[in-house]
């Protein structure tokens, strides 16, 4: 960071060579300016962060009102060329047919003719309409002995006024996939079709849903617990206005989100996918993941880049900007790898082919060269002295200090997608499967109570994991609530 064309980081740099060669100075008055430089450290550096060197949001980025111009790219606005469009088909079997005669007062008088065919065209439109269907059970009576007997009504139909299966599924549909608040939904049924439905039964859909699901939740934990690869990721959300977190772990088959009032292993021993994994983790470096040693660990390179950036931008470092590039050079090698006949469902995740023996070798001697080349920038802190005038045994070190070791330390994580084909550049697939709930965050604000965010979790969940199978969330709910689960459970 640079402030009216001084450096920050050099003069706090030199400051710091400054105190640690200077004999002079106390103990006392080392540790003092120590503290100082920190605390100058600090802000300068929280200063300069931003969404693109660090996990910060988007929305905390200064001037983010001014945006770029979309078309930066030099490409013109619209459908590029050779890209696959939507266009609306005619339906073969339209609901409705209007024939439209020629008017034959225009036609010349005298002349015969005959009905060759029809040009068709058709207008695609929807009618929401409200469906109500009654039962009567007949009654039969003895004239003998004036006994009556009433036919038994189907399996389900036990109340005098009830709310059908496509309501339900269509308001948890609305409820839990498009996150609309209850008042609008109960609005919705009211002003579209004529039905009045409280808030009250809006919920229990919700709860009958999650109810009916509790044979799901344990096939997909049973399913995460036996794959290959399983993104790990954690989010704050608000319940009660109480932070509690919710934890995801997910790959490109399945979902499982739970809620939990702790973020490390208590919450996570409790879900009970990560304490009996063997396959690989892919997380972004959460210290509690690496609690288990019974699986192997990719960490996430976006977060690498992003920290990375950050010492390019406000150190000044060239390893970080080196390692950068060679990070990306190593990840387009990998999808480039990709072999043509490969059809579209192994490379779904674009992962790519891992890089042959002798290339990975290279790229790993090249990341340890670069890392070595870090020492001489990000160099290990002077010693820090306590009040007692000793030397403290574990001096706090500046972020790219700490950067620096942890790619160090962690190289095979760092460098496991390279040498694996399934195995990620990033933790992406876990980080968009919470998306959608911090947007649930957005438009309520919060979650009354932990059971209902445990509803959101196992729907949105189940929700999620179908539209990965390629199962529409309509039709997942219309099956669920029909008392049935898609075929790819396997029940």
């Amino acid at each position: 960071m640079k402030i009216k064309n001084i450096d920050v980081s050099k003069s706090i740099e030199k400051a710091r060579n400054f105190i640690s060669g200077n004999k002079s100075l106390t103990p006392e008055t080392k540790a003092m300016f120590e503290l100082l430089l920190l605390i100058i450290s600090f802000f300068v550096g929280h200063h300069s962060l931003n969404s693109k060197n660090s996990s910060k949001p988007p929305s905390s980025d200064p001037n983010r009102k001014k945006k770029s111009k979309k078309n930066a790219n030099g490409k013109k606005p619209g459908g590029q060329f050779g890209r696959i469009g939507k266009t609306l088909e005619p339906f073969a079997n339209p609901d409705k047919i209007i024939e439209i005669k020629v008017d034959r007062s225009q036609l010349v008088k005298g002349e015969e003719y005959v009905i060759t065919g029809y040009e068709a065209r058709q207008i695609v439109d929807i009618k929401i309409s409200r469906v109500v269907t009654e039962y009567r059970a007949q009654i039969l009576k003895s004239k003998s002995t004036g006994k009556s007997y009433t036919a038994n009504f189907p399996d389900g139909i036990n109340r005098q006024v009830q709310y059908g299966q496509n309501i339900k599924s269509h308001s948890v549909y609305m409820s839990q996939y498009q996150l609309l608040p209850y008042d609008r939904i109960q609005d919705y049924f009211a002003d579209q079709m004529g039905i009045p439905i409280s808030v009250g039964s809006i919920f229990n859909f919700n709860k009958e849903a999650y109810e009916r699901l509790e044979v799901f939740s344990e096939i997909a934990k049973r399913k995460l617990q036996q794959a290959d690869l399983v993104h790990a990721d954690e989010t704050g959300i608000n319940i009660g206005s109480k932070l509690v977190w919710l934890h995801s772990a997910s790959n490109l088959n399945w979902v499982y989100f739970y809620p939990h009032q702790v973020r490390g292993n208590k919450a996570m021993n409790e879900i009970g996918i990560l304490p009996n994994f063997t396959g690989i983790l892919c997380h972004d470096h959460w210290k509690a993941y690496y609690s288990y040693t019974n699986c192997k660990h990719a960490l996430c390179n976006a977060h690498h880049l992003r920290e990375l950036k950050a010492v390019e931008e406000i150190n000044k470092h060239r390893w970080a900007k080196d390692l950068q590039d060679l990070l990306c050079r190593i990840n387009k090698e990998k999808q480039e790898n990709k072999p043509e006949n490969e059809t579209e469902n192994k490379t779904k995740n674009e992962n790519g082919r891992a890089l042959t023996k002798e290339a990975a070798l290279h790229y790993r001697l090249e990341y340890r060269r670069i890392l070595k080349e870090g020492e001489k920038e990000s160099k290990e802190p002077p010693p820090a002295f306590n009040k007692s005038g000793s030397i403290r045994k574990n001096p706090k070190k500046e972020k790219h200090r700490n950067l620096l070791e942890r790619l160090k330390h962690f190289e095979d994580d760092a460098l496991r997608f390279m040498e694996i084909d399934f195995v990620p550049f990033t933790n992406n697939v876990g980080e968009n499967d919470l998306r959608m709930t911090k947007v649930q965050q957005k438009i309520s604000g919060c979650f009354r109570s932990m059971g209902g965010a445990k509803i959101f979790c196992r729907v949105r969940g189940y929700l999620k994991t179908c539209q990965k199978q390629d199962v529409p969330p309509t039709k997942a709910l219309a099956l669920l609530f029909s008392g049935k689960l898609p075929d790819f459970c396997g029940v």
